[in-house]
């Protein structure tokens, strides 16, 4: 189906753009990751950019959604007219540029993200106007370009930066409307990206061009056909190696080819990157200390937010400056030793596959632990934090498997599981996907995992026994709302029975036996507690008591869920 064409830079455009190019790096990703040599040959811009896109594109959804929900006439129903037209333009660019940044993923998806936020800086200070036309584009543009090389702390040409840059100078003299100004940007980022092997060496000896500025090239692309309806022509790789090596991953090589071993006798030994709340002045004095201690370093963000990446080959120093600095969180370490996911060693002897694994989706570090001791491979999901497809892909890749049962444990995350199964049946995993809708009714599930029954029966086993069992979850409200059960109050505590809310009070424990009566109403034979660390101490004492006291022949098992966003989460079987 052809794109309807954007006249303007609007909230409608901004979800456009977001849209179209998570969907074109989906079907580059392969092809980027393959070029990937630069600032180390990881062989994972693509998916980094693809991840970075895809946080982008949930948080303008949210806004969209939380809007259409907001100017909803008290009273109507689904399909109400929404008055005012949708959210403005500062929103939905704020929602991108936010996305972006707690999502960023590597490098080049930290550029990125700043990138969209330079973008977001402009074209937030447009005064009332719920759109903007070529000349706030261009500006976008170039303060993009702008901030992203001001968040390097060396910035190399040859690089994404310096295809950013070509951008924003052939938009600059483009006369014309926002389409006009999106294909010159297109066409001089093109440009620029056939030339970066030209201006940094290593992507001369490889062969390839900038795999960053690859990426963004695509995201550009995906800006003209928001305005144009219509995609530009297809980037041609300009070096023979590069369509070659796009059919051979990083890692890998054809027939006959040579692989050159990749230079890392100086290079850090980790990747490290952690979202930080901190003040500026912090931030400039975290930046001097990160770049004694590594190389590639990007600090992104602001207004208290911050993006950090940067190698290092002290992992713990580089965690322990974050800490001086503020709160870091998020924190993720990446080893790019022999045999980890970012080597590009040509000689590796490949571990066999298993023939069954579990990949389930957690919300607590007590239910990782919990699930691992299961054997199943566990995804953290923490709180307002729920994983991208590209993610669970990962996940399903890690288990290392010829069979995957995939536990979501989450109803809100159907469809990306959906979309994670699918694209792992492409590369040859035959999936199951379970749709279960709480962490409860997944250890349920993973209670009559047998690996040595065919697969279709074992499927089958743990379908049912997540079937079998109600779940339910005690919360807190977070703000005034309308429930299935009255008008909530923010601070109230919610029981919430099979997803939907049943009892509203204002006592933990109150509300949790409240909650456990009722399901256990229908009949029982096991009860599963899983505390979390916000719970009353006492809420799990008082609960075996009362099921031991008031429903005789009813087994209870508690676990420690640790940080799972609720109080409390209760199955029964």
């Amino acid at each position: 189906m052809a794109q309807v064409p954007q006249r303007f830079f609007d909230a409608l455009a901004v979800r456009t753009w977001c849209g179209l190019s998570l969907r074109a790096l989906g079907r580059a990703r392969e092809e980027i990751d393959a070029i990937n040599v630069y600032p180390v040959a990881d062989g994972d811009t693509g998916t980094n950019l693809y991840l970075t896109v895809e946080s982008a594109v949930a948080a303008v959804e949210a806004v969209f959604a939380a809007h259409e929900t907001d100017d909803r006439p008290a009273g109507e129903g689904e399909g109400a007219g929404d008055a005012s037209g949708g959210p403005s333009l500062a929103d939905a660019v704020g929602a991108m540029a936010h996305g972006a940044l707690i999502g960023a993923r590597g490098n080049s998806g930290t550029i990125l993200a700043q990138l969209l936020r330079g973008m977001a800086q402009v074209l937030t200070t447009g005064g009332d106007s719920g759109h903007t036309g070529g000349p706030g584009l261009r500006l976008a543009l170039r303060h993009a370009a702008t901030s992203a090389r001001q968040a390097v702390a060396h910035p190399v040409e040859g690089t994404v930066l310096t295809v950013a840059s070509a951008a924003a100078d052939a938009a600059e003299g483009a006369e014309g409307d926002c389409a006009e100004v999106a294909r010159a940007a297109y066409e001089g980022a093109r440009v620029a990206l056939a030339a970066t092997p030209g201006r940094l060496p290593v992507l001369e000896r490889a062969g390839v061009v900038d795999a960053g500025g690859r990426g963004l090239v695509t995201v550009l692309a995906a800006l003209v056909e928001t305005f144009t309806g219509r995609a530009p022509e297809p980037f041609a790789l300009p070096h023979a190696r590069v369509a070659h090596g796009a059919l051979h991953p990083a890692g890998e090589r054809a027939p006959g080819e040579e692989c050159p071993e990749p230079d890392t006798g100086d290079s850090p030994a980790f990747e490290v990157i952690y979202l930080l709340e901190a003040g500026d002045a912090a931030v400039a004095r975290l930046r001097q200390r990160l770049d004694a201690l590594g190389d590639s370093l990007v600090v992104v963000g602001g207004d208290g937010l911050w993006n950090v990446h940067v190698h290092v080959d002290d992992a713990g120093a580089a965690v322990e400056a974050g800490v001086e600095a503020g709160r870091p969180y998020r924190i993720r370490i990446t080893h790019f030793g022999h045999g980890d996911a970012h080597t590009t060693a040509s000689v590796r002897t490949p571990r066999e596959r298993a023939q069954r694994a579990v990949v389930a989706v957690v919300p607590g570090e007590g239910l990782a632990a919990l699930y691992s001791e299961g054997g199943a491979t566990t995804l953290l999901a923490r709180p307002g934090e729920p994983p991208a497809s590209g993610e669970l892909v990962q996940a399903l890749r890690r288990a290392h498997a010829r069979e995957v049962v995939l536990l979501p444990n989450d109803a809100e995350l159907r469809h990306t599981a959906a979309a994670a199964a699918e694209q792992a049946r492409t590369e040859g995993i035959r999936v199951a996907l379970i749709p279960t809708r709480s962490a409860v009714q997944g250890i349920a599930a993973l209670a009559v995992h047998e690996p040595e029954r065919r697969f279709d029966e074992d499927v089958v086993a743990m379908t049912s026994a997540a079937g079998a069992t109600r779940h339910a979850e005690v919360t807190v409200a977070e703000r005034q709302s309308w429930t299935t059960a009255g008008i909530c109050q923010a601070g109230d505590v919610l029981g919430l029975i099979d997803g939907d809310v049943a009892v509203i009070g204002a006592d933990v424990a109150q509300v949790a036996a409240t909650v456990l009566d009722r399901m256990l109403s229908a009949g029982g034979e096991l009860v599963t507690l899983v505390i979390g660390d916000e719970a009353p101490r006492t809420v799990a004492d008082h609960l075996e008591t009362r099921v031991r006291e008031t429903h005789l022949a009813v087994d209870t098992v508690v676990y420690r869920g640790g940080r799972q966003g609720a109080l409390l989460l209760v199955g029964v079987e």
